[in-house]
């Protein structure tokens, strides 16, 4: 089994809704047919006995090596204790060329299951091979612990989920953008983007912390900074000891030692806190090690931290008693299980010695043994989950703590005996305010139930019901995308809202250009959702991009779908017939918002069908209202967008808008059929959005079809009393529209300029100079640049076939050079000619035509 190309899958894509990892595979001869192959099943399930089923996507037919890939794919993650559990296997029009793909939930790890299926798959095939299940199980188990959210910032991510916020990891990290555009939020762990700097760094400052907290009232320990040994020595004696020493700027109870009563363990101490920087020592609050977790202005949970410690038995080993204790499941390295592994090092040893012990002692049956001072998850040590029994007065001088401090997320650690009652009472206090606190020990604590801090957080960030979402329209079709997605954009525009397109062109923001090219792909996409100033996006969405990576967004509000036609690169990619296509172009309706809209062509049969696949509701447009799909919708009382003599007409149920196609400038007065096309699905999708009709109306009068505002989009332009017409229609069906709207305007002689792009079929190629030759007196061939994989003069050669028998065409000229076949045709119109200029370096070709006509 040969891999011939992998793709990760980061969006929705033709296959799932889910992120995948997509591999085209050649099976050879008896790899079509695992049955064939002598004993291969029971090897395989030999070597990985957790596989599960084998089985064709479809039954009956034959089981191929590319179907246990996808099996072996998902199985190996599954067994990581991967989330995942989707794979398909689609056979190709090649032969023994099959698709595989399967979920993932971190992308390394999708790639690397990849790499241990083929191996197994390998060792399968010969008798005596060799593969380690376990162990791959176990690097893939490691990988994802590696890859994966920490369960502070992924119990905020799943908030997030629930809510329906989509969110963004920004790094490999903990740092990730929720919502879109001008709605964006974003959070480092526990961290909060209004949360200021200076708010953090107070909370860094322990002695400052201390002054602000007291200046508030709430209670602290006495203590202060200290220079070196001697002056940590002199601060103890004049506290009073016992006494803490801990760096004053720590975190995760590095450094921190506690109930110090000799000179001796104060020496220690300062050395461990010293390594991270200045000295704090401070009085020793007896009582328990409390965290009370807030967010906003509440306090939303609270957990009694013990240090991590074991009980003897009589009978096993201090070192055997930990290691006992650390084969807990939940205890893993760092931070990515809710435990933390006990760890026998330097300092638990001297924690030891202090207790009379070594890691070989044997404790005597019921002894507790401490291997820390500090209580802090990071080192070892346990939670229990007190929430419901803090006093309210505990629960306000924590909530005071992180306002005085100015920080929206706050961990509060206070020592007390209790809770139960105010601290004031028992002498307790505050001893450190955390920012970015850790959560893991609210969500999963070792005793008592969890608490929902994550959904807290998010509701701090977003208010009930605000999903963070701007409004979303996805425009797809063979024909009319670039247009039609310029023209959403302009009526978004005219409301007042400040707009993200991506298109062909470009990526537009807010009406600054902010990237050239073709952009019509899901990186664009992504980048205009990251922009702080969009209010609302119009992506049009090229069948490459969704191939190549899926959608750039989850779901959008609006979807449209202009047409689909059948010069749209078929052949490539697998994608080999217009029903191919119509299943991929349908990727953007199946993501449709529960509450959103299709924006349908009903007059396209493929367009139509996709209503089927629609979450949300649906808008069906065509000229003829009464085409069956237009009547029946409309019968049932949904909106329909059609023409109306001279008007374009947005009905539902009895209602009825008319929009005067005279002032609608790019349809020429109702004559161009292709721009009232495009018309009907932009006024369709900003119904769908919600803006006003006046909005709209207005909107639509101001729209101009020149090569500022839709560059290579039927621009007409005059020269020396000739029409000159600039497009980029490049397919069958662009020309045949095209060939319908020139046909509406009048000329003495008709010419056109046409190349043709090598990545098409000989067969669309070809199509295109018939049609034309069945239309235009004069035909001028160049040939462009950019070849795309074909010899030279292949292209043109195509050309010239579809002239053959052309009725009308009676001069015919190859130019090579696309800016030197303008200025042939050019020369040749008199005055009362048309010529139509299909361009193929659109801005480029724009600026040399604006050019010549300026020479007049």
């Amino acid at each position: 089994m040969e891999v011939i190309r992998t793709r990760a899958l980061r969006g929705p894509n033709l296959w799932s809704r889910h992120t995948c990892i997509e591999v085209v595979v050649r099976c050879e001869g008896d790899e079509n047919a695992v049955e064939r192959l002598p004993d291969f099943e029971n090897r395989l399930r030999a070597l990985f006995p957790t596989i599960g089923e084998l089985h064709p996507i479809v039954l009956g037919q034959p089981l191929a090596l590319a179907h246990v890939l996808e099996n072996a794919a998902v199985a190996l993650q599954a067994q990581a204790g991967c989330a995942v559990n989707f794979g398909h296997t689609s056979r190709t029009v090649d032969e023994g060329v099959y698709q595989v793909t399967f979920q993932y939930s971190e992308e390394a790890v999708g790639r690397l299951a990849l790499k241990l299926a083929l191996q197994l798959i390998e060792a399968a095939m010969r008798p005596g091979g060799e593969f380690d299940a376990t162990a791959a199980i176990t690097e893939l188990r490691d990988l994802d612990e590696d890859e994966r959210l920490g369960p502070s910032t992924g119990s905020i991510v799943d908030a997030a989920v629930a809510r329906g916020i989509p969110y963004r990891r920004l790094t490999s990290g903990s740092l990730v953008q929720f919502g879109w555009g001008s709605k964006q939020r974003r959070i480092q762990a526990a961290e909060v983007d209004s949360t200021s700097g200076v708010a953090e760094s107070i909370a860094q400052d322990k002695e400052l912390t201390k002054q602000l907290l007291n200046a508030a009232g709430v209670p602290v320990p006495l203590g202060r900074p200290v220079e070196d040994l001697e002056d940590a020595w002199a601060a103890a004696q004049e506290i009073g000891m016992p006494v803490v020493v801990k760096p004053q700027d720590g975190n995760q109870g590095k450094g921190v030692t506690v109930n110090i009563t000799t000179r001796e363990q104060l020496n220690a101490a300062f050395a461990s806190a010293a390594h991270y920087g200045e000295v704090m020592v401070e009085k020793f609050l007896p009582g328990f090690d409390f965290r009370l977790l807030v967010v906003g202005d509440r306090l939303v949970a609270a957990a009694r931290r013990d240090p991590p410690q074991v009980i003897g038995d009589g009978t096993k080993t201090v070192r055997e008693l930990v290691d006992i204790v650390n084969q807990d499941p939940r205890r893993g390295e760092g931070h990515a299980t809710s435990l933390t592994k006990i760890r026998l090092d330097d300092i638990a040893v001297g924690r030891l010695e202090a207790q009379g012990l070594t890691p070989d002692s044997v404790p005597t049956l019921g002894q507790r043994v401490v291997l820390r001072n500090n209580a802090n998850l990071s080192t070892g040590g346990t939670a229990t989950d007190v929430t419901d029994t803090v006093h309210p007065e505990v629960a306000a001088r924590a909530v005071d703590a992180a306002q005085m401090v100015g920080l929206h997320i706050c961990g509060v650690d206070m020592v007390c005996e209790n809770v139960l009652r105010p601290l004031e009472e028992q002498h307790g206090g505050v001893v450190e305010v955390n920012a970015a606190p850790g959560l893991r020990m609210h969500i999963s604590p070792s005793f008592g139930r969890g608490r929902a801090v994550g959904e807290a957080v998010m509701d701090t960030l977003y208010a009930p019901g605000d999903d963070g979402r701007i409004p979303v329209v996805a425009v797809t079709g063979t024909n009319g995308k670039t247009t039609t997605a310029r023209l959403i954009n302009h009526l978004l525009a005219s409301s007042g809202l400040r707009t993200g397109m991506t298109n062909t062109d470009g990526v537009y923001v807010d009406g600054r250009q902010t990237d050239s090219g073709d952009c019509s792909g899901p990186k664009s996409a992504r980048n205009v959702l990251l922009h702080p100033d969009v209010d609302a996006a119009v992506f049009e969405v090229a069948r490459g991009g969704i191939l190549r990576e899926g959608l750039g967004f989850d779901r959008c509000q609006v979807a449209v779908v202009t047409n689909i036609g059948s010069g749209d690169h078929l052949g490539l990619n697998y994608i080999t017939t217009v029903e191919d296509l119509a299943v991929l172009k349908r990727v953007i309706v199946r993501n449709v918002a529960p509450g959103g809209y299709a924006v349908l062509n009903a007059a396209d049969p493929n367009v139509a069908a996709m209503a089927t696949t629609c979450p949300g509701n649906v808008i069906f447009f065509a000229a003829d209202r009464q085409h069956p799909v237009m009547a029946t919708h409309r019968a049932q009382g949904k909106r329909t967008v059609y023409v109306d003599q001279d008007a374009v007409v947005a009905a539902e149920g009895s209602w009825r808008e008319r929009i005067p196609l005279r002032d609608v400038q790019i349809t020429r007065n109702g004559t161009i059929g292709f721009q009232v096309d495009n018309v009907m699905a932009s006024i369709a999708a900003a119904w769908a959005v919600g803006l006003d009709w006046d909005t709209i109306r207005s909107g639509l009068a101001s729209f101009k079809n020149d090569a500022a505002g839709v560059p290579g989009r039927f621009n007409v332009m005059d020269y020396r009393g000739a029409t000159v017409i600039a497009d980029y229609g490049h397919n069958t069906d662009a020309m045949r529209a095209l060939v319908a709207a020139v046909d509406t305007m009048p000329a003495k002689k008709r010419s056109v300029v046409i190349s043709g792009a090598g990545d098409r079929r000989d067969c669309d190629i070809r199509d295109q100079t018939a049609i034309l030759g069945e239309a235009f007196d004069d035909v001028i061939l160049y040939q462009d640049a950019a070849q795309r994989g074909r010899a030279d003069g292949e292209v043109m050669a195509l050309l010239r076939q579809g002239l053959e028998g052309a009725k009308r065409t009676r001069f015919i000229d190859e130019i090579r050079g696309e800016f030197i076949a303008i200025d042939s045709a050019l020369a040749r119109l008199q005055p009362g000619d048309l010529s139509l200029i299909l361009v193929d370096q659109v801005e480029e070709a724009l600026a040399h035509l604006a050019k010549r006509i300026a020479e007049g």
